[in-house]
């Protein structure tokens, strides 16, 4: 199963980006997890006459051969952050690969309350006509505190939040699965 893991911010240090370095690490039976960078991205401009810049139509061609993809979010003043609704729309304009696809969100914060407010931003713009994704439901994986939870390796450093975490992987696995079944009928 190819998942791709898409940053959802374009700071230099993210603790989302540490998650999904940590995902694609730790979860490596029959899934193989592709970190994806939006920090590269410009400014979406519908009115541009410029044709897409290649880096939106490599990220998009990633996005649209993989089984599933992975968003996680940082929570930017209750909602996501700028560069990841720049991707979205880009996304969402130039060639449309959330089409249909199992996407699962996930995030990291500082604060106690984790991603609460940007994952359900998130997932009603996921819904969006121009996106189409089918976003897991329940199983969102919320962690705060984030300087907490990771070592200096980036690896977890709590079980309950790590067991927590599988179970929500293990959840989106079987939906890549059943979306899988469903389509190739």
């Amino acid at each position: 199963m190819k998942i791709i893991g898409l940053v959802g911010n374009n700071a230099d240090f993210s603790y989302n980006r540490l998650l999904l370095q940590f995902m694609s690490s730790h979860f490596t039976t029959d899934v193989d997890i592709e970190v994806a960078e939006i920090k590269d991205l410009p400014m979406f401009n519908e009115s541009t006459a410029q044709p897409t810049p290649t880096c939106v139509t490599t990220l998009a061609a990633k996005i649209a051969a993989a089984d599933g993809v992975i968003i996680a979010t940082p929570e930017y003043d209750h909602s996501i952050p700028a560069s990841l609704k720049n991707c979205l729309e880009w996304l969402s304009y130039a060639a449309h690969p959330f089409t249909d696809k199992p996407v699962m969100v996930v995030g990291v914060s500082l604060g106690q309350q984790g991603t609460s407010f940007a994952q359900t931003q998130l997932r009603e713009i996921l819904n969006s006509p121009g996106l189409n994704a089918h976003v897991l439901s329940g199983n969102q994986f919320m962690m705060g505190f984030a300087k907490k939870q990771f070592d200096q390796n980036g690896q977890l450093t709590d079980d309950r939040t790590l067991d927590f975490l599988t179970q929500c992987f293990q959840t989106f696995q079987q939906f890549v699965q059943a979306h899988r079944l469903m389509t190739v009928e």
